[in-house]
């Protein structure tokens, strides 16, 4: 696995400069370009293409919030998204089906004023588990984040149906 903290010149961290990500993607994205090497030998070609995917999947793992964080995870050797991690706390589990009975409401009705709202509530929710995010890698403390991540996972998720259903 490429470290992608290195290749954007970033401190492998949960908080990252994102106007440093975005000026270097934007830097290495007209490097790597494969149009750049449209009259150099297949061999540089091929190179060019796959550098070129390297950062454009460096980019979308360290700009989404949680896709960097299981990344870190996975620099610990902790697999936030294996399978036998699917424990929940209740708490956590009324709360989303709470959120997939008022989606599944709006939709129905195609009620996109409630649908506004819940995104809404949802994002708050998700800038909340991201301080706790951040205070988890702080601390160390890693199965935490993994918890948060898989979390995160959910309400990402909750995010991308209701922004179809918008």
């Amino acid at each position: 696995m490429a470290q992608y903290f290195t290749l954007f010149e970033l401190e492998p961290a949960f908080d990252i400069d994102i106007e440093a990500l975005e000026q270097t993607y934007r830097s290495l994205a007209a490097r790597f370009h494969p149009d750049k090497y449209a009259s150099a030998s297949i061999f540089e070609q091929k190179q060019a293409v796959m550098m070129a995917s390297a950062v454009n999947e460096a980019y979308r793992v360290l700009k989404n919030p949680t896709e960097r964080a299981a990344y870190l995870l996975l620099q610990h050797g902790i697999e936030a998204d294996a399978p036998e991690h699917t424990a929940f706390a209740p708490e956590f589990l009324m709360q989303q089906m709470q959120w997939r009975e008022t989606l599944e409401e709006a939709r129905a009705c195609s009620n996109s004023a409630v649908l506004a709202e819940l995104d809404g509530e949802i994002a708050s929710g998700q800038l909340n588990l991201q301080q706790h995010l951040r205070t988890a890698f702080l601390k160390q403390s890693y199965d935490e984040a993994a918890s948060l991540v898989r979390q995160s996972r959910f309400l990402d998720k909750l995010r991308q149906e209701i922004q179809a259903a918008s």
